[in-house]
Formats: structure tokens, sequence, C-alpha cells
């Protein structure tokens, strides 16, 4: 049976309460229980909500919502504000794919190749992920840029080197940004 979650914003924690109580009782009309260890009350906490709760943060559809820095645009000063972005295991799982790529035993391929080959499924977790929070994927996305550094150092020979391949790849980065997705992200090597 398939896991289904549950997510519920109330104004209090006595309505937060009841309603989970409400949840429960209607899961077991259903025959189904809530996980005890995963069923939980979160506060979401930001400039106005300082109260301090055992539980501050939640995963959901590949976010992690939790207290986050912000800036207001119009006043330029920066606040915290519950927010979501890419969650650590959706991070991790983007990393463990790129490398599945083995980008670095593709140097038969031009640099223009790999973009027709990879630039889709990145430009997919940038229009997923870059919803909310972009510079959370910053991280995420170095790691397709050492996977391509290393590529330009299989490939050419003057590009050994990785500070002087990172240089190159760089350069490319900034002359044809639109080749990979999170390069027009702003995720230059």
């Amino acid at each position: 049976m398939g896991k289904t979650n549950i997510v519920v914003h109330c104004a209090s924690k006595a309505q937060a309460q009841f309603i989970r109580q409400a949840i429960e009782r209607r899961l077991k009309a259903c025959k189904l229980e809530a996980h005890p260890d995963k069923t939980k009350i979160v506060y979401c906490r930001d400039s106005n909500r300082t109260e301090d709760h055992p539980h501050t943060s939640f995963d959901f559809l590949g976010y992690t919502f939790r207290p986050r820095t912000a800036m207001n645009q119009r006043r330029k000063v920066f606040f915290v504000s519950f927010a979501p972005a890419v969650s650590g295991r959706a991070a991790r799982h983007i990393v463990a794919t790129v490398r599945q790529w083995k980008l670095h035993e593709k140097s038969d391929k031009s640099l223009e190749d790999l973009s027709r080959i990879y630039d889709r499924v990145i430009r997919g977790w940038v229009n997923y992920y870059g919803q909310y929070y972009k510079s959370a994927l910053y991280p995420v996305f170095q790691c397709v840029n050492r996977r391509l550094v290393r590529w330009a150092q299989k490939k050419y020979k003057r590009y050994r080197h990785q500070r002087r391949a990172t240089r190159w790849l760089r350069r490319i980065a900034r002359q044809q940004p639109q080749w990979f997705a999170h390069w027009q992200l702003g995720a230059l090597p």
C-alpha cells in the first residue's frame, strides 16, 4: 500500500490538534492509520511567529518547508519567512542522477552535444525546484559543473588542470548560457 501525505494549515495549535484527531478518526473508519512517527504538528516559524516548538520543518513533494531568510524587495531589509526550497533528499537524488550520467566518460561528445542530451532533464529540475528559493539549487548544480569540468579535463589536453578547465567552462557558460538551464539560473562553474 502506498503512502499518502496530508498537509493542513491551521491558525492555532488547538485547531491543529483537533484536525489531527479528526483525520485519525476518518482514517480509522477507512481501516487505515496514521504513522505515529511521521504524523506531526509543525510550527511555521517566521518573523511574526517566534515561539519555540520541537518541529519547525517538514518535507512535501520534494520541497523542505522551513524558516528561511528572505528580503523585502521594497524596503531592502531581511526577515525570516517560512518558505519551501528543494529538499535534501531531492538534492541527493539529483546529484546521484548526474553521477550516473558519467559525463567524464563521454569525451567523444562536444559540449553542445552534452547540452542537447542532458539539458531537458536539468531544465525540468530548474522549472520544478526553482519555483521557490532558487538559490538553494546552486550547490546542487555545482555538481553538474564539476562533472563538466572533469569532462573537459578528459577531452582536451590543454585543460588537464582543473583550474584551467574551470576557467574555460566559465567563459563558455557566459558566452552560451542557453546551453544549460542551470547556467541561465546563474549557477556558473
